[in-house]
């Protein structure tokens, strides 16, 4: 113990694509593993395991102590529940200690299926306060894991006030979105991060555009791919501001790279407990950048700074930096080193442009002023000869980087580690013997760290010994021999109680040892039990109730946006600015003009914000549009001093009937519907639910990436954060420029966060029939840049086909007629 904190309380969670990572999980010495089967889970990619496999997986991890977390952390869809309704029932048959959960809407399924199993908050939930931590307790969650933007700081915070275990990411890949808040894959080519197929959109190029001019950036070309996390020197601090689980990215990697993350993250947590203060060593670090690593960096753990979040040069894992090309020769390449090379290992010349085809490969010889160098070098000028066939010289210039990116004897050694037969952990035993002539010898056994007891008799009476009596030592010698299992039994941990000289055959005694470790493993592997009822997905399908005339709401982003709907005859406003100074404003202007306004929350909510959401209420808005957990806790908690009506938004990825009904249970007003629905899939769930609570947004600007990394402060200005950047959004605009041409908008919130939004608009309108037909009881236009007179052009052309005066299609071809760059169907399309 230290700190009062046991290690025992401490989890280290490892990732598993494949049976191969699992055992190297296993034997590195993670405490758990999370991972997923074919269908249901965040990372379709990953070769991942099937359902019928889940009781062999429990089985085994159960087998060495280690906990087992299925990753059901995506999206469900109205036609999937019943699948999903499967997936739950086998996880609770199979003993899975817990399901890792994206959707609000499968939480409720579970619940109803059983009160007892197991549920993790996923990071996809954008947990990230307190009050987003409290909102999930009427459910039952065991834990939630927290967004990889909270800092170590709110990470205490939320622990100190939430009081729910709380799981981390500390090594990894970086999303540069918010999880469960980008939509950027969804947008361009219908694969949805949200559904595990992320596109990674964020490991592209970019040209940064200023005021509609292309800033020069040198070869920094990739804005939105931040390095990969590594915590391990902030164990210390992890631990102490009450992380209970340390999460390990990566169902993508190879097992190799689990073993090596795993052992090294074991090692520093083992190292605090043992009240040693060493940090990691170079060598740790620069395995741990062998296995992957687009450059390390901290994240937000130590607070935001902008300035090391991401390198910006190259979107792709580098390993080992070497050093710097100093001379080309005819025969070899002479390199300044400063980390070790040897013969064998894989190398990449870097010349600054990823996106062309790089020289590379093994190192043939090392030498030192012409002679070859044996072993491991680091250190100096040394002469690189690559395999003629692998490198073309040529295309080598001095100042290239050098990178090792492969290390055989690393991966030799690794994989040692989990390719043997040997079991990868023994747990102890304590037996004790108890012989009484002419009875059975009784041996109870004891597995101390699974607290299990069996008691195995001999077959035949004790006898009396003529010579060769039952001794401790004799017993030790035979009841220890556990070679091959997974059990080991010291010699203070024998204890006896014998009557006497009394003999009993060696056979016997090595059977009964046989019998107990049978039984021992038997009940190490025995499924947890949990309670679990067949329900009917769809036995809470509500009525529909008609909607005679259904509203037509516009959400706005300026205050003369704003004016120029108040003119028209829409039915509701929306006010979502970048400064909430201009918040009581809008809801004078609206009311001015007799129009009721709501006010959007910021879609994060971090432990120091409620100053916002008690600003937004202050306003006395009509209603206030929620696009958090967080914010939603916040005003139910208040609703006796703040009763305005709230308006769940698309960020609480409502995709289900019984996530609508979870956040009407809750008193939303109304609901959005998700953005990851294509147009069968919101037929499907207007089809199951009362559409008269549900707002469709029919026209928008899709907001792609939502990320805490600001493209403002870090490229237009010297500063590292909120504090001291000199606040360049407020006298500049930006947006990110595609392969293709189109120019991103880029906007800031009042929480400094960025919003990329899509440069074209998209437009439902073809759809709108099929939605009126099955009672839709909402539709939003939203606008991003638009001039008051578009406004007023947009809003009209969405009232008349909500009339029937004029047809969806001609809405939409009517917009891309009239908007340079057109509009597509967006998210909506089949």
């Amino acid at each position: 113990m230290r700190n009062g904190i046991k290690r025992e309380d401490i989890e280290l969670l490892a990732p598993a694509g494949n049976w191969e990572c699992l055992r190297a999980a296993v034997a590195n010495g993670a405490n758990a593993v999370y991972f997923g089967v074919e269908k249901f889970n965040a990372r379709a990619r990953a070769e991942n395991f099937h359902m019928s496999e889940l009781p062999e997986i429990m089985s085994f991890l159960h087998m060495y102590g280690v906990k087992g977390f299925l990753t059901f952390n995506i999206l469900v869809f109205e036609d999937e529940m019943k699948e999903a309704q499967e997936l739950i029932e086998a996880c609770i048959d199979a003993g899975v200690d817990a399901v890792i959960v994206q959707d609000l809407g499968l939480v409720k399924l579970i619940r109803e299926i059983s009160p007892d199993f197991p549920i993790h908050g996923s990071t996809q939930m954008t947990i990230t306060s307190p009050e987003a931590v409290e909102f999930t307790k009427p459910f039952g969650l065991e834990r939630v894991v927290l967004g990889r933007e909270n800092s170590l700081k709110e990470i205490k915070v939320i622990g100190e006030k939430a009081k729910l275990p709380m799981e981390v990411f500390v090594h990894g890949a970086l999303c540069v979105s918010y999880s469960g808040q980008c939509l950027t894959s969804e947008m361009w080519g219908g694969r949805s991060a949200n559904r595990g197929e992320c596109a990674q959109a964020c490991r592209l190029p970019y040209d940064l555009i200023v005021d509609g001019m292309q800033k020069e950036m040198g070869n920094v070309a990739y804005l939105l791919s931040p390095k990969d996390l590594a915590a391990i020197d902030l164990v210390p601090e992890l631990i102490e501001a009450g992380v209970t689980s340390f999460k390990i990215e990566g169902r993508l990697k190879s097992p190799e790279y689990v073993a090596n993350v795993v052992s090294k993250y074991r090692a520093a947590i083992d190292r605090y407990f043992a009240g040693e203060e060493a940090a990691p060593s170079e060598q740790d670090i620069r395995e741990l950048q062998q296995s992957f690593s687009r450059g390390f960096t901290h994240g937000f753990l130590k607070g935001t700074n902008n300035k090391t979040l991401l390198d910006g040069t190259f979107p792709k894992s580098r390993g080992v930096y070497l050093g710097t090309v100093k001379k080309v020769l005819k025969h070899a390449v002479l390199v300044e080193l400063n980390a070790p090379l040897k013969r064998g290992d894989g190398i990449v010349f870097d010349a600054g442009d990823p996106t062309q085809k790089e020289e590379g490969g093994r190192v043939y010889d090392i030498l030192s002023r012409g002679k070859k160098v044996e072993g491991e070098v680091e250190n100096g000028l040394y002469e690189i000869v690559m395999g003629r066939n692998d490198v073309n010289l040529q295309r080598i210039n001095v100042g290239d980087r050098v990178w090792k990116t492969n290390d055989p004897e690393l991966d030799k050694r690794l994989r040692k580690t989990f390719e043997t037969d040997k079991p990868y952990r023994t747990f102890p035993l304590a037996v004790h013997v108890v012989g009484r002539l002419g009875e059975k010898l009784s041996v109870t056994w004891v597995d101390k760290t699974a607290d299990h007891a069996v008691t195995v008799k001999s077959e035949m009476p004790l006898e009396a010994a003529l010579k060769r009596p039952l001794t401790s030592e004799l017993l030790y010698e035979q009841l220890s021999r556990l070679g091959g299992t997974l059990f080991s039994l010291n010699a203070q941990d024998l204890t006896t109680d014998l009557d006497g000289d009394l003999i009993l055959p060696v056979s016997e005694l090595n059977r009964m040892r046989r019998e107990a470790v049978e039984q021992l493993l038997h009940l190490r592997t025995k499924p947890p039990v949990y309670q679990k009822r067949h329900v009917d997905v769809y036995a809470d399908v509500p009525a529909k109730q008609p909607v005679d005339k259904p509203l037509l709401t516009a959400l706005c982003r300026s205050l003369e946006q704003v004016e120029a709907a108040a003119q028209t005859d829409v039915d509701f406003l929306y006010a979502d600015f970048e400064f909430v100074k201009q918040y009581p404003d809008a809801v004078k202007l609206a009311h001015r003009y007799g129009k009721p306004i709501g006010i959007a929350t910021m879609r994060i909510h971090m432990p120091d914000e409620n100053g916002v959401l008690a600003l937004i209420a202050r306003s006395k808005p009509d209603a206030i549009l929620v696009r958090n957990t967080g914010a939603l806790y916040y005003y139910m908690s208040r609703r006796g001093e703040m009763d305005i009506p709230l308006i769940g938004d698309f960020s609480l990825n409502v995709a289900n009937h019984k996530a609508v009904s979870l956040f009407l249970e809750c008193g939303l007003k109304r609901v959005t519907a998700s953005y990851d629905l294509n147009i069968q899939q919101m037929v499907d769930l207007l089809g199951k639910t009362d559409a008269s609570k549900i707002e469709v947004v029919i026209h928008q600007h899709l907001p792609m990436f939502h990320t805490e990394h600001c493209v403002y402060c870090t490229f237009l200005s010297p500063g590292t954060d909120h504090t001291n950047c000199g606040q360049p959004c407020e006298s500049h605009r930006v947006s990110l420029r595609d392969r293709v041409g189109f120019s991103h908008p880029v906007r800031v919130d009042t929480g400094c966060r960025n919003t990329v939004y899509n440069a074209i608009d998209q437009s439902g309108a073809e759809y709108l029939n099929e939605f009126i037909k099955l009672g839709v009881g909402s539709y939003r236009v939203e606008f991003l840049e638009e001039e008051p007179e578009r406004v007023k052009e947009v809003i009209d052309l969405y009232r008349r086909a909500l009339r029937g005066e004029v047809s969806g299609t001609h809405v939409w071809r009517t917009l891309k007629a009239t908007n340079q760059l057109g509009v597509t169907r967006g998210q909506l399309t089949k």
